[in-house]
């Protein structure tokens, strides 16, 4: 297919490929060194720890079908109070199993997760995902990911509980959330962006909560990822399902915002982060930057990762 020229100026533009040699696979995340992990020691003040996960349940989770294959965590026993030993009154154990797509909750997405043109970040084949998972490229290249975080709400700044369904957010938006937290984006940092679209999630999961979580929904546009790369952000994620507004701003090609960040950039980036907690506590204290431990399971070969992120303030 021909490739709309907008997004070919912007791909040319913030393609980082080779920038960490040839072989690369862990991308932006190249950028998060000592001097990054220091920096977000050093924003820890008070000590408080806030959760950024979804929890892990069948009943509690988000998916509706709209990606084949994606099934909310389901959960069963394999051992009910089981005998260790010949004395079945001394020690017991109970033991339970997880079924759940990588991406079913929060979670990060592999660089491996997309491909376009036949290529993956780094110019690394396409054909290196197979039925064995991603060779290439698979979330087990991130490692440990602890970094300063910064939280940007755009829907705060602009003075709102939750951006309007299908709001694109423009590089604008990034620079008036960070004038809001008095913020210095640096090289090797992880951005959070909230849109206040977690808020369709707060009552009972019903399909109607669902689809209105899903679509239309706020998200980053193509111009974002510009201001990503022009700042060496390390990793992005947002209070959404798609991550990118929905529908996109161009029908002519389908998920340009995941193009442009995981092949182009090589920047690892996540979904459904709960952020409400995290933005009224950064509102009551004036403080919007904070410890991030966001490390991804080590799934080998795996093309994407549940996780569950703590901002330490």
């Amino acid at each position: 297919m021909a490739v709309p020229e907008r997004f070919a100026e912007i791909a040319a533009r913030v393609r980082n490929w080779g920038r960490w040699g040839d072989d690369d696979e862990r991308g932006t995340l190249n950028l998060v060194d000592d001097a990054a992990r220091r920096r977000a020691a050093a924003a820890v003040r008070t000590g408080r720890a806030l959760a950024l996960g979804l929890p892990l349940s069948e009943s509690e989770g988000i998916q509706i079908g709209l990606v084949p294959g994606r099934v909310n965590p389901a959960r069963s026993m394999v051992v009910v109070n089981g005998p260790l030993s010949d004395d079945a009154e001394w020690i017991c154990s109970s033991e339970d199993v997880a079924t759940m797509a990588l991406q079913a909750a929060t979670h990060w997405d592999a660089l491996a997760h997309v491909s376009y043109g036949g290529r993956l970040y780094n110019g690394h084949p396409a054909d290196s995902v197979t039925e064995a998972g991603a060779a290439r490229c698979g979330i087990d290249r991130v490692g440990v990911l602890v970094t300063r975080g910064l939280l940007l709400d755009v829907a705060r700044a602009k003075g709102l509980d939750m951006l309007e369904p299908g709001y694109p957010i423009a590089p604008a938006d990034l620079d008036t959330a960070c004038a809001l937290g008095r913020l210095e984006v640096r090289p090797g940092d992880a951005v959070l962006v909230r849109t206040g679209q977690m808020r369709h999630l707060a009552g009972e999961r019903t399909r109607q909560s669902l689809f209105a979580y899903a679509y239309p929904a706020p998200g980053l546009t193509m111009a974002c990822a510009e201001w990503f790369r022009a700042r060496d952000v390390a990793a992005v994620a947002t209070d959404t399902l798609s991550l990118e507004v929905v529908p996109g701003e161009d029908e002519a090609i389908y998920l340009p915002v995941h193009l442009l960040h995981l092949v182009e950039m090589g920047m690892t980036q996540g979904q459904n982060f709960v952020l409400d907690a995290l933005a009224e506590d950064c509102a009551a204290d004036g403080v919007y930057e904070f410890l991030l431990d966001a490390t991804p399971l080590g799934f080998t070969a795996g093309l994407g990762s549940p996780v569950n992120p703590v901002a330490l303030k």
